[in-house]
């Protein structure tokens, strides 16, 4: 793999897979010798959960209510 001119790689899909790398999670960079890590930042206030809704968030198609998404989930049609 080689770094671009702009000093960007890119992590491979399994890596950030199995490392919990989702798209805009924060990492930092240390140095451990020669070698270079990167990991994740700690950032207590951003959970999963807060990221993966932000993600998705207004991505839906479909203009329902909660009540109308409930009676569906419910078999109420």
């Amino acid at each position: 793999m080689k770094i671009t001119s702009k000093g960007q790689v890119t992590i491979p899909q399994e890596i950030r897979r199995k490392a919990g790398l989702l798209p805009h999670t924060e990492v930092v960079f240390q140095m451990k010798g020669n070698t270079v890590q990167i990991v994740k930042a700690d950032s207590p206030q951003t959970s999963r959960g807060k990221r993966l809704t932000a993600m998705i968030r207004g991505s839906a198609t479909v203009r329902l209510t909660t009540d109308e998404i409930m009676a569906l989930t419910r078999g109420e049609n």
